[in-house]
């Protein structure tokens, strides 16, 4: 192994101990669980349902994270060159908005570790914040 080789492990260790860190601390941080809105299936052992769960635990989803959203007209568009600034409706220091396969499911504040972007989890959205969000569009 080359000293590039070995400098770029003790890096990405590194890395991935902030990375562990900050799950840590989110952890602690996590409000206590909410009750269970749904009685257990009795009909089926609990092994059976682990199994089934532990069917879709792999199934990818897409996060998204935004920062803003604007309008344009065509014009401007084609007007956008590189170096181009979009002006977005959000705020510097407003919470981002998480999408999981574009539903709107929590918002988040930006974190940086090691250079790379994160985002620490501060509000889960609940379906009666889902419903309302959707009616004030």
């Amino acid at each position: 192994m080359s000293d590039t080789d070995s400098k770029n492990d003790g890096n990405q260790s590194s890395a991935d101990d902030d990375w562990a860190s900050a799950l840590a601390e989110q952890t602690a941080a996590a409000r206590p669980a909410a009750p269970s809105v749904f009685q257990p299936l009795e009909s089926q052992p609990a092994a059976t349902l682990n199994g089934d769960i532990e069917r879709i635990l792999d199934v990818p989803v897409q996060l998204t994270v935004e920062l803003g959203r604007t309008k344009l007209s065509i014009k401007n568009l084609l007007q956008l060159g590189q170096g181009s600034v979009v002006e977005l409706d959000g705020l510097a220091g407003e919470p981002m908005d998480i999408y999981v396969n574009g539903y709107l499911i929590a918002q988040g504040e930006v974190v940086v570790v090691d250079d790379k972007y994160g985002i620490r989890l501060t509000d889960i959205i609940t379906p009666s914040e889902r419903i309302n969000r959707l009616n004030r569009r």
